[in-house]
């Protein structure tokens, strides 16, 4: 009799691990499960209607991500959940790819980019501000603007030099400004040889983009 209970105890414990080892199993499976579905239905929102929340969204995913590939150990023979984070992966992958270029800010003008090129990254807006601009960098910026110029002169169009020769202006104002607070000697005489150098290349390219202009619009 005592062998009996004995045996039937056996039996309970392994059926109770059993059920246990079953209960974490599917639980896994149920894991997988809802990141494949996560996966799925952010695919099916239009990216612009994700923007706003975008990161939270990615946040989520990662978090689903991690805990489906954790949840792979609990399954015995995982190979079709493995493939299904697999496929899952690739389509979100593909989809952050999309949100990537939605999020992207929007390419500049070709006259911001032009400005870009002549002063630097943003330096100047469309309110076009030349505050930052000081004593002790104005050589400086001259010196980039005319090199810039220079460097580019061939493939400027006539709507280009006379961007240029915006900014240029607006950089002499800011000059007569800055000349009150400091500029020495010696930068001044630096930046009189910038603008030697530049007068005539803007003239002579200026023409030649417009002859060009005229010539093919006769075409």
């Amino acid at each position: 009799m005592r062998n009996i209970q004995i045996v039937s105890g056996i039996a309970l414990i392994a059926l109770s691990f059993t059920s246990c080892k079953d209960e974490k199993q599917e639980n896994a499976k149920k894991t997988i499960d809802a990141y494949v579905t996560y996966v799925d239905s952010v695919k099916n929102v239009a990216a612009d209607d994700l923007k706003a929340d975008w990161k939270d969204v990615d946040a989520e995913y990662n978090r689903r991500a991690e805990n489906a590939q954790l949840a792979l150990a609990d399954i015995k023979d995982n190979t079709a959940e493995t493939e299904k984070i697999n496929t899952s992966k690739v389509k979100y992958e593909e989809f952050k790819n999309e949100m990537t270029k939605v999020l992207a800010p929007p390419a500049p003008s070709p006259k911001q980019q032009l400005r870009n090129a002549l002063f630097g990254e943003g330096k100047i807006g469309e309110d076009m501000s030349f505050n930052w601009v000081n004593a002790q960098n104005i050589h400086s910026v001259y010196q980039q603007f005319v090199h810039t110029v220079e460097n580019n002169k061939d493939s400027y169009s006539r709507e280009d030099w006379d961007e240029i020769k915006l900014m240029y202006e607006a950089l002499d104002s800011r000059k007569n400004t800055v000349e009150k607070e400091g500029l020495t000697s010696s930068d001044n005489r630096k930046i009189a040889g910038l603008k030697l150098k530049f007068a005539p290349m803007y003239t002579l390219n200026r023409m030649g983009a417009k002859s060009e202009e005229t010539a093919a619009a006769k075409k």
